[in-house]
């Protein structure tokens, strides 16, 4: 099992060879052609404009190599990802639908302590015996409310206390869209983070590291001909 709290799988790079090719479009004057050779002469142009003054707008390029991916994550780490606009969720897991379905043994993450998993046990239990039975139930708030609800409203209030108790920890996946513009100020940004299991090896390291010419067009190493 990863031992990082994020797992980036199936990953996909897409229009990387043309991004790069294009990156020299103002200085033509006829549309280019999508060629092997006209990729290494534009490579070098491709990492001088990639590594530019932030906010400068030359590695705009970047946005064009699209990168699509599927990612395993603790519950609250996507309100830090969804902060990235050009960060797309195609689909996603959901609590809403299958909390009360999960096997909650194994949906938390290491750091969830076992009294808040049994205890989960014990609130989708409650949740489970409601919808079977389709019988009321009696509901304590935490400001000390009683509430005796009859069915189905007492599902509704067994279900919001599963998903308002649920922990942070837990495991979900989803697939996304993104490219390596928005992956560059991702990894500046999140190379050093508090969470280190989540984005700098999880997600950093272990992904945006990874991906092809990353040092040069993301990290900011220079490129060096091998030829």
């Amino acid at each position: 099992k990863n031992i990082f709290m994020v797992e980036v799988t199936n990953w996909k790079v897409y229009d990387l060879k043309e991004s790069v090719i294009a990156c020299r479009n103002a200085m033509r004057l006829t549309p280019p052609e999508y060629t092997e050779e006209e990729f290494e002469k534009s490579l070098p142009r491709a990492v001088q404009l990639a590594n530019s003054p932030q906010g400068s707008g030359h590695g705009n390029f970047l946005c064009g190599i699209r990168v699509a991916f599927d990612i395993k994550y603790p519950g609250y780490f996507t309100p830090e990802l969804q902060r990235y606009h050009f960060n797309d969720i195609v689909t996603s897991a959901s609590k809403m639908h299958k909390l009360v379905q999960m096997d909650l043994d194994m949906c938390f993450n290491k750091y969830v302590p076992q009294v808040f998993v049994d205890e989960m046990k014990k609130l989708v239990a409650r949740y489970n015996r409601i919808k079977d039975s389709k019988a009321g139930a009696t509901f304590t708030l935490r400001s000390g409310e009683v509430i005796v609800a009859d069915y189905p409203d007492a599902l509704y209030y067994a279900f919001m206390e599963c998903i308002s108790a649920c922990p942070q920890g837990i495991e979900l996946f989803m697939r996304c869209t993104t490219n390596y513009l928005s992956l560059k100020t991702i990894y500046h940004q999140r190379k050093n983070h508090k969470l280190w299991e989540d984005w700098v090896e999880g997600f950093c390291k272990n992904f945006i590291a990874k991906l092809p010419y990353a040092r040069e067009f993301i990290i900011g190493v220079k490129y060096e001909r091998t030829d």
